[in-house]
């Protein structure tokens, strides 16, 4: 099976240095876990994209884009579940 390309967005870099020290490494964890499947059960298409989802790690949301055509997934947003679907 092939695995997906991760990158990040910067303003989502700085988001992830801005959390809690202790939920990094889950939410790092669950991003590497998407390079092999990011259709996961966990995941949620955002409804009124078309390629958008989210991934649920407690009370945190990463919000991502999948590019099926070149195998990549872009990070979005990650963040708090009350902040994160604020604009």
């Amino acid at each position: 099976m092939t695995s997906y390309k991760i990158e990040w967005k910067q303003s989502a870099k700085k988001e992830l240095k801005k959390l809690d020290r202790q939920i990094i490494p889950r939410i790092l964890q669950a991003v590497e876990s998407l390079g092999d499947n990011p259709y996961s059960s966990g995941s949620k298409k955002l409804i009124g994209s078309n390629s958008n989802y989210r991934l649920r790690v407690g009370d945190y949301r990463i919000v991502y884009n999948i590019q099926s055509s070149i195998l990549t997934i872009e990070i979005i947003k990650v963040g708090h579940r009350r902040d994160i679907y604020r604009q």
